[in-house]
């Protein structure tokens, strides 16, 4: 988000199930099949390493993840890996949402603390809002994964994409294109973890590269995130003729910037830098004449996997690092129609950098 994203995230059109308007949706792992097909584990069925813990073998275990939002191909895919793994580690994942409502998401949290459980993962948020309810958490002695917010408390592990490496791939690759002279359209919105890291990035690189020059930033998070950034980008790209790239570093940005562009009939000339990747991101990214030419991401399935493994961990009083971050990798769109890529599962076996079963390896698995 962001995938935040980006907190945030960011964040879509489509809404998983998991979405709740007051109490959690509850997510066994023996009902998670569909999400194992779309994300498949990195356990499998082969000899683990070590005992499995009575209570995971007793399927006795629960953990809460509470989202800040669930709308986005980026989200859906997260979630879809953090329930293949649930499923794998024959955990009970309940799910619930603030649908973008930072104080529904601190509302749930509470209502998480309340019904004990073995574990907690926040997914995104804003710091001030979740913080305070985190501490309540890890008060309460349960072990708490924060994903792409800063949890304020240092019992709790804070997962992150490295956020400063997806920026400055993609912006690597645009300096590339360009020749490092460009007049650019940036897409953002403060106060979402993982954006505002990206954004630390693009500071830095405008001062390091005079010829790139920020003309107008534009940038809206919501339920309709993509709909929303078109409308802004158009606007700015008519008001900026000489708009040479886009950076949308969130993928409902980029998608955005996209339909932007199309619509306005430029894409022999603008392009689109994006971060983030999903089955849908690679399929506008490799239609015809498509703006969107180079991405950097992790996969987001393999993202929300490591954050239930983390919590097991935790929960079984196994080391976790506390300041667990995934690398990312670039993806470029003469990448995706060279090697006939058409999605995240074709890309993880395409780019192994992607997969990263060592993060947070659960003992008692095999990766």
């Amino acid at each position: 988000m962001i995938h935040a994203r980006l907190f945030g995230a960011v964040l879509g059109a489509l809404v998983l199930a998991g979405c709740s308007q007051g109490s959690p949706t509850t997510t066994t792992g023996a009902s998670s099949s569909n999400a194992a097909t779309t994300a498949p584990s990195s356990a499998s069925a082969s000899s683990p390493a070590a005992a499995v813990p009575a209570k995971f073998a007793g399927g006795g275990v629960k953990i809460s993840l509470v989202r800040q939002l669930s709308s986005g191909d980026y989200f859906e895919q997260w979630l879809a890996g953090a329930q293949a793994e649930a499923k794998a580690l024959n955990v009970t994942l309940d799910v619930s949402s603030g649908d973008g409502n930072n104080d529904k998401q601190a509302l749930n949290l509470e209502q998480a603390i309340g019904q004990k459980p073995d574990a907690i993962i926040v997914d995104h948020g804003f710091a001030e809002t979740v913080q305070p309810t985190i501490k309540k958490a890890v008060a309460a002695g349960i072990p708490l994964v924060a994903y792409d917010v800063d949890p304020g408390s240092p019992e709790a592990v804070a997962l992150t994409q490295d956020d400063h490496q997806i920026a400055g791939q993609a912006l690597d690759a645009l300096k590339a294109d360009t020749g490092g002279k460009a007049d650019v359209v940036y897409v953002y919105v403060a106060g979402f973890a993982p954006l505002d890291r990206r954004n630390e990035t693009w500071t830095q690189f405008k001062k390091d590269n005079p010829g790139v020059k920020q003309v107008a930033q534009i940038g809206v998070v919501n339920n309709s995130t993509a709909a929303a950034v078109a409308d802004q980008a158009k606007a700015a790209l008519t008001a900026n003729p000489g708009v040479k790239a886009v950076f949308a570093p969130y993928d409902e940005f980029a998608k955005g910037a996209t339909l932007a562009i199309k619509e306005l009939g430029l894409q022999d000339k603008v392009k689109v830098y994006g971060a983030d990747v999903s089955t849908a991101d690679i399929g506008v990214m490799t239609e015809p004449r498509s703006p969107w030419v180079a991405t950097s991401a992790a996969d987001a399935s393999n993202v929300g996997r490591i954050a239930v493994r983390a919590a097991a961990l935790l929960v079984a009083g196994q080391p976790v690092d506390h300041a667990l971050k995934v690398p990312p990798a670039l993806i470029t769109q003469k990448q995706l129609h060279d090697g006939g890529i058409a999605s995240v599962q074709q890309l993880t076996q395409a780019v192994p950098a992607l997969q990263t079963p060592d993060v947070a390896r659960v003992p008692w698995v095999a990766p």
